[in-house]
């Protein structure tokens, strides 16, 4: 497919105002607290906007959308309502305790709970996983959206061209503003990926027929899956999603980083609400353009990428110059808001965690800036490597690849934070042994139990890593709970309509499953 005049002029339009107010909203950042978390100063609806714009990206309009085409149906939709319950306890749960502490970082909370040691292993954790899992898989999967709408999808050359696009125009703006450049930009390309994905579905269903596609994929419109359902099994639902679903939403740096930025307490919990209720939508606008995409192109989806290309295979043959370019802009702008989040979270941890905690401590404003642009400007490069490699048949997908290699954390980093904040008298070594004792188990399942689903090897690591937590405290607990510091000044009055809008997506959610059931 190759690019009208249209298209160029509707895309280089949407990117000169995303990259221009971006850019001018971020102009003064000075401080480290500028850089990193926007001043302090995000309202709701930049905080809302930025959670969705960050999380969707192209893990879901590649990975997603290709799991809904293929194997899992409407069940993979649980990633998405599950998740808005999920942002509902975060808000109330987790995030009071982070602002009052007045973070900077997720891994900062382990110092004050645990120990030094234990801050320091999560933060090297999150690295790892951030650049070798997190922004390679979105660069790569970012790039085989572009080759797949404008490429030859066996032209190597093509993929490669597509990841530097996307890795280029997301260091541009993060290495410029941080934080606030990225939430500004959010701000757009969020509301355009709603609306992009709006007038997919619209298309796809005037291509097919509303009837026509709910009465051929009858079978695939179910959000509860038999117990040996080889993606998405029932029990994995049930006991295993929220391990991820927690870890992601309520630890993870790249998501949190925007409400740690919160004003106030208020505006944060809005925020995350807002977030909330927009994740209800996410699979309506996602997974039945895949399953449309299959219905209509489903001969075609052979080669590496599978199903995988499901969503780019739509847009690449249904939507029309102008419009075609708009979604494009969507779906790019999607994954180079995650990519951007991940970059500026990522520089964040190491330079606050690491850098300045463990190379300089003396470290002033201009040098943990310089240092946060230097490390974002070395992960994009390391991502743009690793991430052509990432398409090759060994990796089972670019969704697998992610899941599977954040099982490898995910589950000790949240047992350690939930048993920190319901057992008081945790002694600091708790904190070192869980994160420790994660790979090795979730390993170990892996090499001894293939077969099971990756949800449910999480679920039995994070129940082993828990018990031996309690068996230590229990042999040794602290004599007295350790207190965590109390930022002043920072308004942490909580509001009731918060409360209100929580109850009803907790309702709403549970609503959309009785319907799917």
């Amino acid at each position: 497919m190759k690019l009208g005049a249209l298209d160029v002029v509707v895309f280089l339009a949407f990117y000169a105002v995303v990259l221009g107010v971006s850019m001018y909203k971020s102009r003064r950042e000075k401080t480290g607290e500028d850089y990193f978390l926007a001043s302090r100063s995000l309202v709701w609806p930049l905080i809302g906007l930025s959670l969705i714009a960050a999380n969707i990206s192209s893990e879901h309009f590649v990975g997603m959308a290709g799991q809904g085409a293929g194997l899992a149906g409407m069940a993979i939709a649980s990633y998405e309502w599950m998740a808005a319950i999920t942002l509902v306890i975060v808000a109330f749960l987790f995030l009071p305790k982070f602002l009052r502490a007045g973070l900077f970082t997720i891994p900062e909370y382990l110092e004050y709970r645990y120990s030094p040691a234990a801050r320091s292993i999560m933060a090297f954790y999150m690295m790892a996983i951030y650049v070798g899992v997190t922004i390679a898989a979105v660069i790569y999967s970012g790039g085989l959206t572009l080759q797949t709408i404008f490429g030859d999808v066996n032209n190597p050359a093509h993929l490669l061209y597509g990841v530097l696009v996307i890795g280029a125009i997301a260091a541009a703006y993060t290495l410029w503003g941080g934080l606030k450049a990225a939430a500004w930009a959010d701000l757009f390309q969020g509301a355009a990926l709603i609306a992009g994905g709006a007038l997919t579905v619209y298309v796809g269903f005037k291509a097919i027929g509303v009837k026509t596609f709910f009465e051929a994929n009858a079978d695939k419109l179910h959000m509860i899956l038999p117990a040996d359902h080889p993606v998405l099994p029932w029990t994995a639902l049930v006991i295993g999603l929220w391990i991820p679903n927690f870890y992601y939403w309520g630890l993870n740096q790249y998501i949190t980083q925007k409400t740690l930025a919160a004003r106030s307490l208020r505006e944060g919990q809005k925020g995350i609400i807002f977030a909330a209720l927009l994740k209800l939508l996410i699979p309506f606008i996602i997974i039945l353009p895949g399953l449309m995409s299959r219905q209509l192109y489903g001969h075609l989806m052979t080669g590496v990428s599978g199903t995988d290309a499901a969503y780019p295979m739509l847009i690449r043959n249904l939507i029309g110059p102008g419009a075609r370019a708009f979604i494009f802009a969507a779906i790019s702008g999607a994954v180079i808001s995650s990519l951007a989040a991940m970059l500026n979270s990522a520089s964040t941890i190491f330079t606050m965690d690491l850098y300045k905690r463990l190379f300089r401590r003396d470290a002033g404003d201009k040098a943990l800036i310089r240092m946060g642009r230097l490390s974002t400007l070395v992960f994009v490069t390391i991502g743009c490597l690793i991430a052509p490699q990432l398409g090759r048949p060994s990796f089972k997908g670019i969704f697998t690849y992610i899941q599977e290699f954040q099982g490898y954390v995910s589950p000790g980093i949240l047992a350690v934070f939930i048993f920190g904040l319901l057992v008081k008298k945790a002694p600091p070594m708790t904190g070192v042994t869980g994160l420790v004792l994660t790979v090795p188990i979730y390993g170990a399942l892996q090499l001894i139990f293939p077969q099971v689903a990756f949800l449910n090897r999480m679920a039995v690591t994070f129940a082993a890593i828990l018990i031996v937590l309690a068996v230590m405290t229990a042999l040794k607990p602290l004599a007295e709970p350790r207190a965590l510091p109390v930022r002043e000044g920072y308004d942490m009055r909580p509001s009731r309509s918060v409360v209100f809008l929580g109850v009803f997506v907790v309702v709403a959610t549970l609503a959309l499953y009785a319907i799917f059931w």
